[in-house]
């Protein structure tokens, strides 16, 4: 008989819930819920809709109880990393859910690295400088006079550890959302006692810091009567969605990941962190795994700028799916524009297609004019910076990185897929598509002893899901152009 588990993935722009069967030598998917997932803007400040997420995480649990008949072993949750709430020391929220796209960092930035360094923060956490992370936020807060929230909040808890509470009643952080969190010092496998100092952030706000693949606890009785449920067995997963993605990453060998979502996360795996002054000069960022691994990645903006175009196209009625943007940008004259995705202007503009448009013309004097034009630059940058990131990699770990597996919502995307191979001159193995989803699913099974080491899990995974090759074409083409991306953008 097949056992069920339960993954609830949350990204950027939507939710899902899945079900994965496992009869003991394959394993599959049913989707069962999906939902959208989008900032709110409120008086000039972005939050997320955390009731709106909470009913739709509750109302796919239900679905997925009646398609299972009711014979689910566990649960995990996994989401965005960063973004966070308060509760007091009853257990009750006490602030919103801001969004990691939110301009507050930016307002006190001068202010935040007054405090300490960037230098500095990346030698003690390894993590990347970027005006979302964890520390940033709450630095932040402090700068804006709201203090008072660290100083007399119970616990600070990120999105995934927040609904488990809501379900549990536990409060802990999971190891790879603290890790991320440009808080945590590897050296010491615990919080930064410097860093928070220096910040003022009161050490007992952060809580203790809970091992991936325990069992936090099973769902409380007004929670599954409630929801009219047995109770579940939650586990710690990689809450951080690209810890849980790379975990389902099946190549073998030295080779560079990708999971590719509203944002790429460009990198490798790692047996301990590399932090070093090449590092920090690149932005390469040290995250923790699960069982002792480590990934060494560049963020990548991502297809968050191809899905913010996509939703304007429909807000002037032009109804377009992403099969029809990808034929569109097929058929666009090859490397007549281009972008630097990192660029800030793309991280949360109001029109993403002017942003575009006013960058090449800023840059060449001329600009895209259909949406297979702009989407094309896109994707064309996005491939080459890509090969950038792999570049540097390579460059600080010393190795070679010859295959490069793209996994998550990305690796659908054929055009990207083999623009990719092109950029870097190396072959792609796109999949698994639903890698953050099974990464989380494979912690539940070592949990729940159905498997008995992360290389069998993996070789579960390639079996249910082989993987699609993409070899690099036109190599002379895509060399020169790459040069010509990397002379325009001033990248060493």
């Amino acid at each position: 008989m097949s056992e069920n588990y339960l993954a609830f993935d949350l990204g950027g722009s939507g939710g899902k819930l899945l079900i994965c069967r496992f009869d003991g030598e394959r394993l599959v998917l049913e989707d069962v819920h999906r939902f959208r997932n989008e900032p709110l803007s409120v008086n000039d400040c972005l939050y997320w809709d955390l009731w709106h997420i909470y009913r739709q995480m509750n109302q796919g649990i239900r679905k997925a109880m009646d398609v299972a008949g009711g014979r689910i072993r566990s649960i995990g949750l996994d989401s965005f990393s960063n973004d966070h709430a308060f509760i007091d020391g009853r257990g009750e929220l006490l602030t919103p859910l801001r969004c990691y796209r939110d301009k507050r960092t930016e307002r006190y930035r001068e202010a935040i690295y007054g405090k300490m360094s960037p230098d500095r923060l990346y030698a003690l956490s390894g993590n990347q400088i970027a005006p979302f992370n964890t520390l940033m936020q709450l630095a932040a807060m402090r700068e804006a006079g709201q203090g008072y929230i660290l100083d007399n909040a119970s616990m600070m808890l990120f999105t995934p550890d927040l609904l488990i509470h809501f379900m549990t009643g536990e409060a802990a952080t999971e190891y790879t959302m603290a890790s991320v969190s440009q808080m945590f010092d590897f050296a010491r496998d615990d919080w930064s006692e410097e860093i928070l100092r220096a910040f003022d952030i009161p050490r007992e706000l952060l809580g203790r810091i809970a091992p991936t693949g325990s069992i936090v606890g099973k769902t409380r009785g007004p929670y599954n009567r409630e929801l009219g449920i047995p109770g579940l067995d939650v586990v710690s997963v990689c809450e951080h969605d690209t810890a849980s993605a790379f975990l389902a990453a099946t190549c073998k060998g030295e080779r560079a990941i990708i999971s590719s979502g509203t944002w790429s996360l460009v990198g490798t795996e790692i047996p301990a962190p590399i932090i070093k002054s090449f590092g920090y000069r690149h932005n390469i960022a040290n995250e923790g795994g699960f069982g002792g691994r480590h990934r060494l990645l560049r963020n990548v903006m991502g297809l968050w700028i191809v899905q913010e175009l996509k939703r304007q196209y429909e807000v002037r009625g032009e109804s377009c799916g992403f099969a029809e943007m990808e034929s569109a940008a097929a058929l666009a004259r090859p490397f007549a524009h281009k972008i630097d995705p990192d660029d800030f202007e793309f991280f949360a503009p109001a029109d993403m297609e002017a942003a575009i448009a006013g960058r090449c013309m800023a840059r060449s004097g001329r600009a895209p004019e259909t949406m297979g034009e702009t989407l094309r630059c896109v994707y064309e940058s996005l491939a080459f910076k890509y090969r950038w990131a792999i570049e540097k990699i390579e460059e600080l770990t010393g190795r070679s990185l010859p295959v490069v597996n793209v996994v998550g919502g990305g690796s659908r995307n054929k055009l990207l897929c083999q623009f990719t191979a092109n950029a870097c001159g190396k072959p792609v193995l796109a999949g698994p598509t639903d890698a953050t989803a099974l990464g989380n699913v494979l912690v539940q099974l070592l949990a729940d002893g159905r498997v008995s080491s992360l290389e069998e899990g993996k070789e579960l995974v390639l079996r249910s899901f082989p993987l699609e090759e993409y070899l690099p074409q036109e190599r002379e083409s895509w060399d020169g152009a790459y040069g010509e991306f990397t002379r325009v953008f001033a990248l060493a």
